[in-house]
C-alpha cells in the first residue's frame, strides 16, 4: 500500500515530502509522517538549520509496525488485505521482525516487478489499484544509511507500536535508553505513517524525557539566577481549565485511582501539559491529535453510533484510556528518575559541576537512569491490574431519570397499545431533557432517536419483547424505533 495519499497534509507550512512535519512548542522534539527519501533530507535540513551541526547527534524514532520499502523514492508499506486504509494493529511486532520483514518485502517487490515487465502494481488507502515503472527499490534501513553521509550523527531506532493502546513498558524503556547520553538540545524526530496518534504518543514520551533532563540538569543552575522563581518554571504547576468538562480534563475514575496510588498529582499535571503542547492549536500545540481530549470526543460520538460501531469505538476508547494511564505512570517514573539523578551525584561530579551557592548542574548528556520503567511498574504492580479493571469504568449510556422510567413502565403495563402515542411522546420529552447539553444538529437528533429506540425496547410488555428480540436476533428487523413500532402494531402476526 502507498503510504502517501491525497490530502495527507493536515497542517499549514508543509515540508516537501515529509507529511505533517512540526515542532512541539518548547522542545527540540519534532513529529511527522513517513517521509519520501527527499523528505528525510528536507526534514533533517530544517531541524539542523543554521545553528545545530549537521554532524551532531539526531535521534529519529520510527513507531510503525508495517515494513517499509522505497520505490522510486516513495514509501510503500506491506499490509494484510484487511488492513488497507485501516489502522495498522498488527500484533506483536519487534524491531528485528520489522527489519526482517522489510528484507523479505523488497524481494517480493523485485519479484513482482520482474514478472510484470518492470512494473509494480499496488493500492492506495482507498484500495484503488495503481501501477508504476520501477526504477529503484531501497529498504528503509538502506535509506537511513545513505542519509548518514550528510548527517553522520543520525541514530534511527524503530519502536513498533499499535495505534490505540499504550506502548509496551519495554517500548518506553527502549526510548529512554536511546535518549540517555543526549543533550537537552539534541533534536528528536518521531514518525508514523501520517503523523497522527502513534507519533504523537512517542512525542509526548520524548518531551517527558526532556523534562527529566531539565529537572535533573538545570534546576541547580536556575537557582543561581537572582530573582528567578523556580516554582514558576515547574511543569507540575499546570492547572487544567476548570470550565472544561470532566472527561476533557481526563478525570476518568481509573485516572483518579492512579493519581491516588502514585501520591503524585503533579505527574498528571505535567503529563497533561505535555499532551496539550503536542495537541492542536486550541490547546497550545502545533499538532493534530489531542490524546486526552480525543477520548472525550470519542465518548460523545459513542452515544450516536449504532450497536456495531459502538463495539469498535468502545474498544478504542478503552485502549486510549489505557494509553493515557500509562503516559501518566511514565511521567511519575521520569519525575522519580530526576529526583534520584539529583540526589545520586558523586562527590567528584559535584566538584566538577558545582555552581555558585553550592548547587550542582549535571550536563544532560551525563544523566543516568538507574531503573527501567518496567522495574518501576513491577514495584507498582497494582497499577497493571488497576488499568485493566478500570479502563472500562465509564457511563456508556445516560441514565433515564427514575420517575420518567416509572411513568413509562406504568403506561406500558396498563394498556400498551392504547397508551402508545403518549409513550412515544413521553420518551421524546425525556430525551429532550436528558440530551439538553448537546448542541442542536444531526448528532443530537441521532442520540435522541437511539435513546427512544432502546427505551421503547426496554419497556415493551414481555410478549411483545420476546417477538421483537427473536426478530432482531434473526436479523429480520433491527433495534430501530420505527421497526419496533411496526412490529408492535401492524406487524403483529409476523413471527421470527
Amino acid at each position: 500500500m502507498a503510504d502517501h495519499f491525497e490530502k495527507i497534509q493536515k497542517l499549514p507550512d508543509p515540508v516537501p515530502g515529509c507529511p505533517n512535519f512540526r515542532r512541539v512548542p518548547g522542545y527540540k522534539v519534532y513529529c511527522c509522517g513517513q517521509p519520501t527519501i527527499a523528505g528525510f533530507e528536507a526534514a533533517l535540513t530544517k531541524v539542523t538549520g543554521t545553528a545545530y551541526p549537521k554532524e551532531g547527534k539526531i535521534i529519529w524514532f520510527n513507531l510503525r509496525q508495517e515494513p517499509n520499502v522505497y520505490v522510486n523514492g516513495e514509501p510503500i508499506c506491506a499490509r494484510p488485505p484487511n488492513k488497507i486504509g485501516e489502522y495498522a494493529e498488527l500484533g506483536n511486532v519487534t524491531r528485528d521482525s520489522a527489519k526482517a520483514d522489510e528484507e523479505e518485502f523488497i524481494k517480493v517487490i523485485e519479484g513482482r516487478a520482474k514478472e510484470n515487465a518492470g512494473k509494480l502494481k499496488f493500492v492506495d488507502i482507498n484500495k484503488a489499484e495503481k501501477e508504476i515503472e520501477v526504477k529503484e527499490v531501497v529498504t528503509l534501513s538502506n535509506v537511513i544509511e545513505g542519509l548518514k553521509a550528510k548527517f553522520p550523527g543520525l541514530v534511527h531506532m524503530r519502536i513498533p507500536v499499535c495505534n490505540s493502546a499504550a506502548p509496551l513498558e519495554t517500548d518506553f524503556d527502549i526510548l529512554v535508553k536511546t535518549l540517555i547520553g543526549t543533550n537537552i538540545n539534541t533534536p528528536v524526530i518521531i514518525n508514523d505513517q501520517v503523523g497522527l496518534s502513534r507519533a504523537t504518543t512517542g512525542c509526548v514520551a520524548a518531551c517527558l524525557f526532556k523534562e527529566f533532563q531539565i529537572s535533573a540538569s538545570f534546576e541547580g543552575l536556575v537557582e543561581t539566577v537572582p530573582g528567578v522563581n523556580l516554582d514558576l518554571l515547574k511543569m507540575d504547576r499546570y492547572k487544567m481549565d476548570p470550565n472544561k468538562d470532566a472527561l476533557f480534563r481526563g478525570e476518568f475514575e481509573v485516572i483518579k485511582e492512579l493519581v491516588a496510588e502514585l501520591k503524585d498529582e503533579g505527574a498528571k499535571n505535567e503529563c497533561d501539559k505535555v499532551i496539550d503542547k503536542n495537541g492542536p492549536a486550541k490547546t497550545g500545540g502545533t499538532g493534530i491529535k489531542q490524546l486526552r481530549e480525543n477520548i472525550a470526543e470519542s465518548k460523545l460520538s459513542y452515544e450516536i453510533m449504532d450497536d456495531a460501531a459502538q463495539v469498535f469505538l468502545k474498544s478504542k476508547i478503552m485502549d486510549n484510556i489505557h494509553k493515557y494511564f500509562y503516559l501518566i505512570a511514565f511521567t511519575a517514573y521520569m519525575r522519580q528518575a530526576a529526583e534520584l539523578a539529583r540526589s545520586a551525584v558523586s562527590d567528584e561530579d559535584k566538584a566538577k559541576n558545582s555552581l555558585t551557592g553550592g548547587k550542582t548542574a549535571i550536563p544532560g548528556d551525563q544523566l543516568k537512569v538507574n531503573k527501567t520503567f518496567a522495574a518501576f511498574m513491577e514495584e507498582h504492580a497494582v497499577l497493571r491490574g488497576m488499568v485493566e479493571a478500570g479502563k472500562g469504568k465509564l457511563q456508556w449510556e445516560r441514565d433515564i431519570p427514575a420517575a420518567a422510567l416509572a411513568n413509562l413502565e406504568s403506561l406500558a403495563t396498563t394498556d400498551f397499545k392504547a397508551n402508545l402515542g403518549k409513550i412515544i411522546h413521553d420518551i421524546y420529552q425525556t430525551a429532550h431533557t436528558m440530551f439538553a447539553d448537546m448542541p442542536q444538529g444531526d448528532h443530537k437528533k441521532r442520540a435522541k432517536y437511539r435513546f427512544a429506540s432502546k427505551t421503547l425496547m426496554r419497556i415493551l410488555p414481555n410478549n411483545l419483547k420476546g417477538e421483537v428480540e427473536a426478530l432482531i436476533e434473526k436479523k429480520s428487523i433491527t433495534l430501530d424505533l420505527y421497526e419496533i413500532l411496526g412490529q408492535c402494531t401492524w406487524g403483529q402476526g409476523i413471527k421470527a
